[in-house]
C-alpha cells in the first residue's frame, strides 16, 4: 500500500531502530544530494509503450486485412507530413515576429544613440532600450504565468517524455500557444536566450496533439478520429515533431533525426527512422520555401534552410594561401575542446546552484515574484550591454566585402549590421556591433567578419554573455540555450584565433576557430555528440568540418563529464524525473531482479466483486495490478461452496497448462501421424494420464509448498494492511496485468454480471470504447457508487494483458534494465519457475539512486 506522506512512509517501511541511507532518503524525497536540501520528488507517471494484447485488441487484428493495414499506414504518413509542415509554419511565425520586433527596437534605439552622442542625452537612449526590453519580457513572463510548463527550453521535459515519463501539461495546446508566443517576446526583449530550444518543444507538442484531433484546453476541438489512441503511437509522433523542431531551427533534417534518437527515444526501429526523417525534411523545406520567398522574393529558390544558418565558410579566390584548417590545427582544436569542456562544466555548476536557489526561495513564493526576477534580469542585462557598448567598444577598420561573406541568412549585407557608435567613417564599434544586433547577426560577425575584434572586446563579450546567459537560463520565460552557448564559444574561438594570428603570426582562418570554439562550448554545456556534430555540419554546409567538429565535441564531452552532467540532465535531475540512462554500471550486476522488485503486491482476481475493485482503486495509487489466482490444496472443497471462488479456480485450471494437459495436446498431434505405433503409444499414455488425474491433481503436485496451508481468503475481500506475513506472500499464479484506467473504465460502463448468472452474460467492450477517453481516462473518484451493485462480479480476463514481458527472480540487473528500457515498459512482473508472481518492477526501481541504495544494502548483507 502506498503511504500519503513522507513521515507516514517512513513509519510504514521502517521498523523501529532502523535508519535510512542517504540514497534511500533521496528516493523518498526527504533530502537531495549531500547538502540535506529539501527538494521533494514529484510522483511522475510512466508511459506505456508496450501493446496490451487483450481480447478487444485481438478482435481488431482479426478484422484487419492488408487493405486496412495499408490505409492505416497511409494515414500515419499523412500525419507525419502534416506535422512537418505545421512545425515549419510555426518556425516561420516565430522568426518573422522576432525579426520585426528586433528591427523596430534596434533601429529606434540606434537612431537615438546617434543623435544623443552629440547632444549628451545617452540616458534617454538607455531608457528607450529598457522600455522596449522590459515590456517584451513582461509579456513573455505573463505567458509563463498562464502555463508554467512553458518556461525554459522544454528540451529536458521532451527528453523525459521520450524516455517514458509523463510530465504533466508538457504537450498540451495551451503550453504550445504560450511557448510559441512567449519565446518571440523573450528573444526580442534582449535576454540572452535563443528560440531553437522552444522550437523543439513546440514541434513535439504539434506531434503529440495534431494526430489526436482533440484538445483538453479547448473542449470543442474534438473529432471522431479513432487512430493513434495509445502512448506508443503518441511517442512516435512526438519523436517526429521534436526532430522537425531541430530541423526547422538549424536547417538540419538529418541532425534532427539523430537528436530524437540520441537524446530521447528508448525504443527505435527502421520504420520510425524513415518517418522521422521525412517529417524533418518536410519542416525544413516548408520553412525554407516561405523564408526564401519572403526575404528574396524568389518563391521556390530554397536559399534559407533554417532559423539559424552559419553562412558559407569559404576562402576568397584571391588568397591562394588560405585554407579552412590543416592537420596542425587539430592540436589546437583538441585543446579548445578541453577548455570548452571545463567552461561548460563551470556553466552547468553555476546554473545548478541558481536553479536550486530558485526552487527553495523563489518558486514557493507568489507568482509575481518570478515576473520580478525576469524583469530584474532584463534590466541588468540591458544596462550592462549598453554600458559596455558605449564605454568599452573600440573603433576598428571596416573590412571590404568579399565574395564569401557578403550576405547573412536574412539576405542583408554583413557590413550593414555593423554599428559605428562614436566611430568615424570606415570604422565601427566592435562591442556595439556584437551587442546591438540580433544574435544570429552577431554569430555571422564572429564567423565571417574579416575585420578584427580586439581581445578586450572579445573577453568582455564572452564574460558578460557567460554570466548573464547562466543567470537567464531558468527564469520564468521561454528560453533556449543553443544560441547563447554558440555566441560564448564563438567569442572564445575568435579570441584564440586573434592570439594565434597576432601574437604567433600563424596563417589561420579565423572563422574556423570561431566555429570550433562555438562547438567546444556548446558541447561542454549540453554534452551532445552525434546529433550536434551533424547539426553543425549541416548548418555550415561544409563537410570538411566533420572531423574537427567531431573531435572537439568528443573531447569537450569527456572533459565535462569528469565534473558533472549536461545542463539538460541536471535540470531533469532537479525535477526528480526518474530518467533511465542508456545502460547500468557494471557493478550493478551483483544485484538480481528479486533484490530490487516490489514484493508487496496489490492484486485482483480474474472474477472480482465490484466492492473489492472500488476498495482497491480508492486505497492505492498503483497504475497496474497483477491478475492472479491463489494456489490451495483444498480447491475442490471451495468449488462446491462459493460460485465466485469456483469461477476463479476454473479459470486457473483452464489457463495454466499442466503436465497432463500438455501430454494430451502432444497425443492429439501424434495421432495425425500415419504410423500405428505412435497412435498406440499415445492411447496408452493418455489412459495413464486420465487415471492419474482421477487420483490427484498433477498441477497441485507441481505447485505444492513445504509450508502449511495458507489462510483462506475469498476474492471479494480486498487486500488489507492487517495481513500477516504468511498471508502477504501466499503463492499466487500469475495470469496477466490490467491497468487502473481499464478497471475504472469497466466500472463506469457497468461491465459486470450477477452472481447467479454466467460470466458470458457480461457486456463486452470494443477496443474503440476502451481507448475512447485517451489520454485523459476517468478517475475512480469520478465514479458514482450509487449506480453500482457492490455484489456484482467483474470478469477482467478479456481486458487484461495475458502476455506481458516477465523476468525470473534470478535475472541480473543489466538484463532487466535493457529489457525494460529497450521495450519501453511500464511494469515488469517477476515470475518464478512455476508461474507464481513474486514481485513487480517499475521505472522507480531502476533509477540510479535506487540501484545504488540496493547495492549498498547488498554489500552490508554480504
Amino acid at each position: 500500500m502506498a503511504c500519503c506522506g513522507t513521515s507516514v512512509c517512513c513509519q510504514c517501511c521502517c521498523r523501529e531502530g532502523e535508519t535510512r541511507t542517504p540514497e534511500e532518503l533521496t528516493i523518498l524525497g526527504e533530502i537531495r544530494d549531500e547538502e540535506d536540501e529539501i527538494l521533494p520528488r514529484k510522483d511522475y507517471e510512466s508511459l506505456d509503450y508496450d501493446r496490451c494484447i487483450n481480447e478487444p485488441y485481438v478482435d481488431v487484428l482479426e478484422v484487419m486485412d492488408n487493405r486496412k493495414a495499408k490505409k492505416y499506414e497511409a494515414v500515419r504518413w499523412i500525419m507525419v507530413f502534416t506535422i512537418g509542415v505545421t512545425v515549419g509554419l510555426v518556425g516561420l511565425f516565430v522568426d518573422f515576429f522576432v525579426r520585426l520586433f528586433t528591427k523596430v527596437k534596434f533601429s529606434l534605439v540606434s537612431d537615438s544613440v546617434e543623435k544623443c552622442s552629440n547632444k549628451g542625452c545617452l540616458p534617454l537612449s538607455l531608457l528607450e532600450l529598457l522600455a522596449f526590453n522590459m515590456t517584451f519580457v513582461f509579456i513573455a513572463s505573463v505567458f509563463v504565468l498562464i502555463e508554467p510548463v512553458a518556461a525554459g527550453s522544454g528540451i529536458p521535459e521532451i527528453k523525459s517524455y521520450l524516455n517514458g515519463v509523463k510530465v504533466p501539461g508538457i504537450v498540451r495546446l495551451r503550453t504550445f500557444m504560450c511557448k510559441a508566443a512567449g519565446v518571440l517576446f523573450s528573444v526580442a526583449g534582449g535576454l540572452f536566450v535563443g528560440k531553437e530550444g522552444p522550437m523543439i518543444h513546440s514541434g513535439a507538442i504539434v506531434g503529440a496533439g495534431l494526430p489526436q484531433f482533440q484538445s483538453i484546453t479547448f473542449k470543442r476541438i474534438k473529432f471522431d478520429f479513432p487512430y493513434f489512441r495509445s502512448d506508443r503511437d503518441k511517442r512516435d509522433f512526438v519523436s517526429a515533431g521534436a526532430a522537425a523542431g531541430v530541423a526547422a531551427a538549424f536547417g538540419a533534417p538529418i541532425g534532427g533525426t539523430l537528436f530524437s534518437l540520441e537524446e530521447g527515444s528508448s525504443f527505435w526501429n527502421q520504420a520510425l527512422t524513415w518517418k522521422v526523417l521525412f517529417c524533418s525534411m518536410s519542416a525544413t523545406f516548408t520553412l525554407n520555401f516561405f523564408r526564401s520567398g519572403i526575404n528574396f522574393n524568389k518563391w521556390g529558390s530554397f536559399q534559407l534552410p533554417g532559423l539559424l544558418n552559419f553562412g558559407e565558410f569559404k576562402c576568397s579566390e584571391e588568397d591562394k594561401n588560405c585554407h579552412l584548417w590543416t592537420a596542425v590545427d587539430l592540436a589546437f582544436f583538441v585543446l579548445m575542446g578541453v577548455v570548452g569542456g571545463l567552461l561548460g562544466a563551470l556553466f552547468n555548476c553555476m546554473n545548478k546552484c541558481l536553479a536550486k536557489y530558485r526552487i527553495r526561495h523563489i518558486h514557493p513564493k507568489a507568482k509575481f515574484i518570478r515576473v520580478l526576477e525576469s524583469l530584474l534580469v532584463t534590466m541588468v542585462t540591458t544596462v550592462m550591454i549598453f554600458a559596455a557598448s558605449m564605454l568599452l567598444g573600440e573603433c576598428r577598420d571596416l573590412s571590404s566585402p568579399t565574395a564569401h561573406n557578403t550576405t547573412l541568412s536574412g539576405g542583408t549585407d554583413i557590413n550593414s549590421t555593423v554599428r559605428q557608435f562614436f566611430c568615424t567613417n570606415k570604422t565601427y564599434n566592435d562591442m556595439a556591433t556584437l551587442f546591438f544586433n540580433p544574435q544570429e547577426a552577431a554569430i555571422h560577425q564572429l564567423f565571417h567578419q574579416d575585420g578584427t575584434f580586439s581581445p578586450v572586446t572579445l573577453s568582455v563579450f564572452f564574460l558578460l554573455y557567460f554570466l548573464l546567459a547562466c543567470w537567464t537560463y531558468g527564469v520564468s520565460v521561454p528560453s533556449g540555450l543553443f544560441v547563447p552557448s554558440l555566441l560564448c564559444g564563438a567569442a572564445f574561438g575568435r579570441l584564440v584565433a586573434n592570439i594565434l594570428k597576432v601574437k604567433l603570426g600563424m596563417d589561420i582562418y579565423s572563422g574556423t576557430f570561431a566555429l570550433i570554439g562555438a562547438a567546444a562550448f556548446l558541447g561542454g554545456v549540453v554534452r551532445m555528440t552525434i546529433s550536434l556534430t551533424v547539426i553543425l555540419i549541416e548548418s555550415t554546409n561544409e563537410i570538411t568540418y566533420g572531423l574537427p567538429i567531431m573531435i572537439t565535441l568528443m573531447v569537450a564531452k569527456w572533459t565535462g563529464d569528469f565534473f558533472n552532467k549536461g545542463i539538460y540532465d541536471i535540470h531533469i535531475q532537479l525535477r526528480g524525473v526518474p530518467l533511465l540512462e542508456w545502460e547500468t554500471e557494471v557493478e550493478m550486476d551483483k544485484l538480481t531482479a528479486s533484490d530490487i522488485m516490489e514484493p508487496n503486491l496489490t492484486y485482483v482476481y480474474p472474477h472480482t466483486r465490484v466492492q473489492s475493485l472500488v476498495s482497491i482503486l480508492r486505497t492505492t495509487v498503483y497504475h497496474a495490478f497483477p491478475v492472479v489466482t491463489e494456489n490451495r490444496q483444498n480447491e475442490r472443497d471451495f468449488m462446491k461452496g462459493n460460485i465466485l471462488v469456483s469461477n476463479n479456480i476454473r479459470f486457473k485450471k483452464s489457463s495454466v497448462v499442466s503436465r497432463a494437459g500438455e501430454q494430451r495436446r502432444r497425443c492429439q498431434s501424434m495421432k495425425s501421424y500415419p504410423s500405428s505405433e505412435l497412435r498406440n503409444v499415445c492411447d496408452e499414455q493418455s489412459t495413464a494420464v486420465e487415471l492419474a488425474e482421477e487420483g490427484e491433481d498433477l498441477l497441485q503436485q507441481m505447485l505444492e509448498r513445504r509450508h502449511a496451508p495458507y489462510p483462506n481468503l475469498y476474492p471479494d475481500q480486498s487486500p488489507s494492511e492487517e495481513w500477516t506475513m504468511e498471508e502477504r506472500f501466499r503463492p499466487l499464479t500469475f495470469h496477466g496485468l490490467i491497468l487502473r484506467s481499464q478497471l475504472v473504465n469497466l466500472l463506469i460502463r457497468g461491465v459486470c454480471y450477477a452472481e447467479n448468472q454466467s460470466s458470458a452474460t457480461q457486456p463486452r467492450l470494443s477496443y474503440a470504447e476502451l481507448t475512447e477517453d485517451y489520454p485523459r481516462f476517468p478517475d475512480i473518484h469520478d465514479l458514482d457508487l450509487t449506480l453500482l451493485n457492490p455484489r456484482m462480479i467483474v470478469d477482467v480476463t478479456p481486458y487484461m494483458n495475458p502476455c506481458p514481458y516477465t523476468v525470473s527472480p534470478n535475472t541480473r540487473i543489466s538484463q532487466v534494465f535493457n529489457l525494460f528500457r529497450t521495450m519501453g515498459l511500464r511494469h515488469l512482473p517477476v515470475v518464478n519457475a512455476v508461474g507464481e508472481i513474486v514481485g513487480i518492477i517499475t521505472r522507480h526501481n531502476l533509477t540510479h539512486e535506487f540501484l545504488v541504495a540496493k547495492l549498498r544494502q547488498h554489500y552490508i548483507t554480504v
